[in-house]
């Protein structure tokens, strides 16, 4: 399907484009947050965040206090490592900081043939709708695991018995979740859009090698496009023949105790961000991310639509600079095609309608009690 959607982007014009990233944002803040409010602050500090930096257009310096450092404007992949990495630390102390490390306990991990084989159905089912909820741009694994449980639920009816432990119960979300994300990489690679929290920092790896993803990636960098699709398919073999034998082993890693996995973690951290600029400011930079990811967290506040917001920032903004230009500052004009009006369509639909529908799903619930 993506050298089919790359193709039809080649029709989009800079209202379309503006359209799409509003679209990522909408349906980022509608279908993979349970709230929109939150997730739209989220957005916007992404988006204020890619403002730092000298202008492209006036070359004039913006929300830098006057520190040199910011002049390039942020890195993404600083942000990212300290959104992700440092939070998860601060999160962690807080949490297991009074414990040596955390208890598992593994019993059996095989799984019966025989309900591999029952489920055979589902699996492809849920992987189909795992897959198209993958495509939407910012929508991410989780709602394909959504979408796929709901889907059998409503399939399998009363006698399913969901909820009680049924294996299909199981292996809906689950495949779901692996279609997803397969399908996240079409809009990353086709439009420059990422599917999901993972192929966002897939995008600003790509981005740091000077490789922008879009339509023209098919035909100026093919090699890249299919040596990345050919490796998902490695991985998925690699990962099954090394995970099913090797399970125990890895969740051993667990019972490392706490004073000696988090400065591991740390080390790594602040030597991988080192290791790119060579700057001490990108290091208080991170941790000053690592400090707001910790602080949104612990307002329930999403992280993902930061990151989305640094990495997509600059190119809306283009975008709307370039429409404005050709419009003559007329701002109808981001509605002069049937495209640009679907997206816009789209991204109302998806910002709202999963708040309809958790209302629709609370009244009879209400009714219940």
């Amino acid at each position: 399907m993506a050298p089919l959607l790359a193709r039809v982007a080649f029709l989009f014009g800079p209202a379309e484009y503006f359209a799409l990233y509003l679209l990522a944002f909408a349906t980022l803040g509608g279908m993979a947050s349970n709230n929109q409010a939150k997730a739209a602050i989220a957005s916007c500090i992404g988006l204020a965040i890619a403002m730092i930096g000298v202008d492209n257009n006036s070359g004039m310096p913006r929300l830098t206090g006057g520190n040199m450092h910011l002049f390039d404007g942020i890195d993404f992949l600083v942000a990212i490592v300290g959104l992700f990495a440092i939070s998860e630390v601060f999160f962690f102390i807080e949490s297991h900081g009074k414990s040596t490390s955390i208890g598992v306990t593994l019993g059996k991990v095989r799984i019966p043939w025989k309900d591999i084989w029952a489920t055979r159905w589902t699996q492809l089912r849920a992987s189909l709708v795992g897959f198209i909820a993958g495509i939407l741009p910012g929508a991410g694994a989780s709602l394909g695991s959504f979408l796929a449980y709901m889907s059998e639920k409503s399939i399998a009816g009363v006698d399913g018995k969901f909820g009680t432990g049924a294996v299909k119960g199981v292996a809906a979300p689950e495949a779901g979740n692996n279609a997803a994300a397969g399908g996240a990489l079409v809009p990353m690679l086709t439009l420059g859009v990422p599917g999901s929290g993972t192929t966002a920092v897939l995008l600003a790896l790509l981005m740091t090698l000077n490789i922008t993803p879009g339509p023209t990636l098919f035909t100026d960098r093919p090699e890249v496009v299919w040596g990345l699709i050919a490796s998902l398919l490695i991985t998925n073999v690699v990962l099954l023949l090394m995970n099913v034998p090797m399970v125990k082993i890895f969740v051993r890693i667990l019972s490392v105790p706490a004073w000696v996995l988090l400065p591991g973690v740390t080390m790594v951290s602040f030597v991988g961000i080192y290791s790119l600029s060579g700057s001490y400011f990108d290091l208080l930079l991170m941790v000053g991310f690592g400090v707001l990811g910790y602080a949104l967290r612990k307002l329930d506040v999403p992280t993902v639509p930061v990151i989305l917001g640094i990495l997509l920032g600059g190119h809306m903004e283009d975008a709307l600079r370039r429409a404005m230009v050709l419009s003559d500052g007329d701002w109808t004009y981001l509605f002069s095609s049937n495209i640009a009006i679907g997206f816009w369509i789209v991204a109302v639909l998806g910002f709202v309608m999963p708040l309809l529908l958790r209302n629709l799903l609370k009244k009879p619930q209400a009714i219940e009690d």
